[in-house]
């Protein structure tokens, strides 16, 4: 479906400040680089200020500081917050491209006669929802998705393809000959208006439940253990792990590949970076990091060489600064 808004009625559902023709039609949404006439397009930090300059974007949606140093030629929308704005943008374009998805299960679905779901919700193709779960308002299942018993999705949720919620956690006692297996006695509780990407996992608490606690968002292909606890709209890039029993605090950030070990308690306001390992608990807000830089192989093992050997530098050194200190008395 071809969508052609006039910019006035754009500034009149979203606000904003308007610099330019009301009457001019907007086709599409289009990064600066790759913008074209009939396109809107956003800027959010003076680092792209160079594609400012050069774009073709019929409308900018920036800041009102950006603005005042950088005007462009095209029509502007001055926000306070150019990135949401944009998101909002999205939104209002999708209502006008995308049909909302259909309440109701799917034929194809599996859905265990005491398990309850929402007449609102979109239970999709091949889902699964197990006995005794729970499925809230107007959420939504993508194909695939498999809900495990007694665990609970809340209102307004969208779970993409493949995910897997509720399957066992982790959980195997050692006899010295072979494993015994711990029963995964718990659920999965996630509350609302919660983002669950396609083939993440959120696996069952094996006494107490696992948490997800309203508007969470996890990445594709995310692992969350047993008995973990993620707090209100904490976000998590893809290819996270996150090891059974961490705490983890409302509106934290962990970036792509990064791992959370097991046990280990985040406050609220942490960010990670991407790639990183949390190795011990962060009770301070802030940005941590833990990447060893990437090198040619060569140079990087020098480094790695090096610092096995920090320790016993550090010994020499306190050494040497004793040795200085004696002898200058």
């Amino acid at each position: 479906m071809d969508v052609a808004l006039r910019l006035g009625d754009i500034v009149d559902q979203l606000g904003g400040t308007l610099h330019g023709d009301p009457g001019l039609i907007v086709q599409g949404l289009s990064p600066l680089d790759t913008a074209q006439a009939q396109h809107l397009s956003f800027i959010t930090s003076a680092k792209f200020k160079s594609q400012l300059l050069s774009t073709r974007a019929g409308v900018v949606v920036m800041s009102e500081d950006l603005f005042q140093q950088y005007p462009p030629e095209c029509a502007v929308i001055v926000v306070d917050q150019p990135y949401v704005y944009f998101a909002l943008l999205t939104q209002l374009w999708k209502q006008r491209t995308v049909a909302p998805a259909e309440s109701g299960i799917h034929p194809s679905a599996v859905v265990h006669p005491e398990a309850l779901v929402h007449p609102s919700a979109s239970v999709g193709p091949l889902c699964v929802v197990e006995q005794g779960a729970q499925i809230g308002f107007n959420t939504v299942l993508h194909s695939r998705v498999t809900v495990g018993a007694r665990c609970v999705v809340g209102a307004r949720c969208i779970v993409h393809s493949g995910a897997v919620i509720g399957a066992d956690g982790f959980g195997f006692a050692p006899t010295g000959a072979k494993w015994e297996k711990i029963e995964q006695l718990g659920a999965v509780k996630i509350g609302n208006d919660v983002e669950i990407g396609a083939n993440t996992c959120i696996d069952r608490g094996a006494l107490q439940d696992t948490v997800i606690e309203d508007g969470v968002k996890l990445d594709n292909l995310i692992q969350i253990g047993h008995n973990t606890r993620i707090g209100q709209h904490t976000a998590m890039a893809g290819c996270v792990g996150v090891a059974g029993s961490a705490d983890i605090g409302a509106h934290c950030t962990i970036g792509g590949g990064a791992v959370v070990l097991g046990h280990l308690k985040l406050v609220d306001g942490v960010h990670i970076s991407a790639a990183s390992v949390v190795t011990r608990s962060l009770l301070k807000p802030g940005h941590y990091s833990g990447v060893f830089p990437i090198d040619d192989n060569a140079a990087w093992e020098k480094n790695a060489v090096t610092l096995k050997q920090l320790y016993q530098l550090r010994d020499r050194i306190r050494k040497l600064e004793q040795h200085l200190s004696e002898n200058s008395d």
